[in-house]
């Protein structure tokens, strides 16, 4: 919080010369009811955009961390979200000065892809996006038009066809925004915040522990799965040898004894659900996670064993085994 403040102070710093029209403030809102209930703030602190004086509907300024971000966020809001690429040279540029870009190669500048493009750019403030309707830079990446690229250092990791009205914003900065992660992310207490600055909200959770000789034999195959996956469900790993990870063990009801074991959780609603099969596989965790998409995976009611005396009361006691029988 403190240095999210900090960096916020820093934006403003900087954009007070570039954008004067932008105005930046901080309100302590500890006493201020009316405006925590009028603005539904529900944690600190959060970072919203006034636009054009309305008070209503001020758009929500989530995940972002640094001055640059913001600065970028803010910019992108105000004025143009994505760069217009004209040569390939240009697009060279733009592809190697950062880790990660975006680029859209299409064959007009309107249309439905056109629109979810720019408004995905907006919520995606971490990396550059560009797009071009020239044909010599589309012949130069050998991409046919109407197609979203991803480059990570320099090189396409990613195509995504473009087709008007099949992909909306959400899809598409969910997709992207993965690319800021690792195919598979190892969870300890620096990943766990940007595991949850990805708006992915179906997480799946591999627990084993990295001293097992089989260890690399299937975090391999949880890598090709994750590959099939990305942008729809996140793939973390959670090393069972490490005694810090103890909370999340404790949550998920994970003991020595169930490792290897994959769970997959759905922040939304804390649905947990299992992996039928014990074998961690491709072709196993290919299955489990389509049947999750479609909505055919089995609930997972971790229990505690039913108490010998659960009925002997008035009141009587329910745990996860009973309760489906007893209730309905």
């Amino acid at each position: 919080s403190q240095n999210l403040s900090k960096e916020f102070t820093e934006a403003a710093r900087q954009l007070r010369k570039e954008a004067p029209r932008i105005q930046f403030g901080k309100i302590d809102v500890t006493d201020q009811h009316d405006l925590i209930k009028e603005f539904n703030i529900q944690q600190f602190p959060t970072v919203k955009l006034f636009v054009d004086g309305s008070r209503k509907d001020p758009i929500d300024c989530k995940g972002v961390r640094e001055a640059s971000t913001f600065i970028t966020w803010v910019k992108r809001r105000t004025g143009p979200s994505t760069v217009l690429i004209n040569s390939t040279a240009q697009a060279e540029a733009m592809i190697n000065t950062e880790d990660l870009a975006v680029i859209a190669f299409f064959k007009e500048l309107h249309g439905d892809s056109v629109d979810v493009f720019c408004e995905t750019a907006k919520e995606v403030p971490e990396m550059p996006f560009g797009m071009t309707t020239s044909e010599e830079v589309s012949v130069s990446y050998a991409m046919r038009q109407s197609t979203l690229v991803v480059f990570k250092k320099g090189k396409p990791v990613h195509n995504e066809v473009l087709e008007d009205g099949s992909q909306n914003k959400l899809y598409l900065t969910r997709l992207i925004k993965t690319f800021t992660l690792d195919l598979v992310t190892e969870y300890n207490l620096e990943t766990s915040v940007k595991i949850f600055d990805v708006p992915v909200e179906s997480h799946i959770l591999l627990f084993a522990p990295k001293s097992s000789e089989t260890f690399n034999t299937t975090y391999e195959d949880y890598k090709s799965a994750a590959a099939k996956f990305r942008g729809k469900i996140m793939f973390v790993f959670v090393d069972t040898n490490e005694t810090r990870n103890g909370r999340v063990f404790e949550y998920f009801r994970i003991t020595q004894a169930d490792v290897p074991a994959v769970r997959i959780l759905n922040l939304t609603s804390n649905a947990k659900y299992k992996m039928p099969a014990d074998e961690v596989t491709v072709e196993n965790l290919r299955r489990f996670c389509q049947s999750y998409l479609d909505g055919k995976a089995k609930l997972h009611l971790s229990s505690e064993e039913i108490p010998e005396d659960w009925d002997k009361m008035p009141v009587k006691v329910l745990v996860g085994k009973n309760f489906n029988r007893i209730v309905f």
